[in-house]
């Protein structure tokens, strides 16, 4: 017992640094937040605490703009994540070739990854800008009779503008996950394939796509959660407009906490959006089982 002890006292020694961290920095002010949902309060924290039970999620539930933001967090949900998933599958599957100089092109795919999201979202902005890159090419191309496009001023335009930005920066991070799959498949499996007569795509449908199952629902949760939590793109692309066309869930948590200080409100805010983070995780958890890679 003693030895077990001991080693027992040394792992807990080694992570309690970490679970003190995490403690402050998550797990305490999670805590508050939850509690804060079911009071009213602003930002003077020396006011005390009013509690008001379960106002603040009848004000939620009957708050258009939530329904809105809800909204439009879906579709930014649905037009990032299938794309993502397909693309940084066909990458990997590109990449995960024994050519001249392929880690090469895989460093190319991945270098966006490094990026900094401030970075991406500001020279975004500047090529979708009426005098920016992408305005400038196409005038160059239709002559005198072009109109500059609005990407982040028409309401039609501007969220799938902030979508290619998600797109751009997660491709190559997916890659990865997916190239770690495919490479963990042997090789006598599609000789085996083509053997039966599987050649060309066909045997990816065959074999990568059935063996990569794990890896696609890895992709396709944390993708989606990533997008559900989408926030930097939207507040230095276009803040939430034009006409709170790309105002997210992130987004709204923050309006209503610095912009109209209701503090309360948006701790409730962000408890619903932990309630839709936490069913895409159990969804993971549900399909993928023990197969999801680690």
């Amino acid at each position: 017992m003693a030895p077990t002890t001991a080693r027992t006292a040394t792992a807990w020694g080694f992570l309690a640094p970490a679970v003190l961290l995490i403690s402050l920095s998550v797990l305490i002010p999670a805590a508050m937040a939850l509690v804060m949902s079911f009071t009213q309060s602003g930002l003077d924290v020396s006011e005390p605490l009013r509690f008001v039970g379960l106002a603040n999620i009848r004000r939620l539930l009957a708050d258009p703009m939530f329904f809105k933001v809800l909204g439009t967090t879906l579709i930014y949900l649905v037009g990032v994540v299938p794309p993502v998933v397909l693309g940084s599958l066909l990458l990997a599957v590109l990449v995960n070739r024994q050519l001249p100089g392929i880690h090469w092109f895989r460093a190319a795919f991945y270098t966006p990854v490094l990026v900094s999201i401030v970075v991406a979202a500001i020279a975004f902005r500047w090529l979708y800008a009426e005098t920016g890159l992408i305005n400038g090419w196409l005038a160059a191309l239709l002559g005198q009779g072009f109109r500059p496009i609005g990407f982040l001023t028409n309401p039609l335009l501007a969220l799938p503008a902030v979508m290619l930005v998600t797109l751009w920066k997660g491709l190559g991070y997916y890659m990865v996950i997916f190239l770690a799959g495919l490479q963990g498949i042997p090789t006598d499996l599609y000789e085996a394939a083509e053997l039966d007569g599987s050649e060309g795509w066909r045997k990816h449908a065959d074999i990568t796509l059935p063996l990569l199952r794990p890896y696609v629902t890895l992709v396709a949760v944390i993708s989606a959660i990533a997008a559900t939590k989408v926030f930097e793109e939207v507040y230095l692309m276009t803040q939430g407009g034009p006409a709170d066309a790309t105002k997210t869930l992130v987004y709204y948590v923050y309006d209503q906490a610095f912009a109209e200080l209701e503090i309360s409100y948006a701790c409730t805010v962000g408890l619903a959006l932990f309630v839709i983070v936490l069913l895409l995780s159990l969804v993971r958890f549900a399909v993928a089982g023990d197969r999801a890679p680690a």
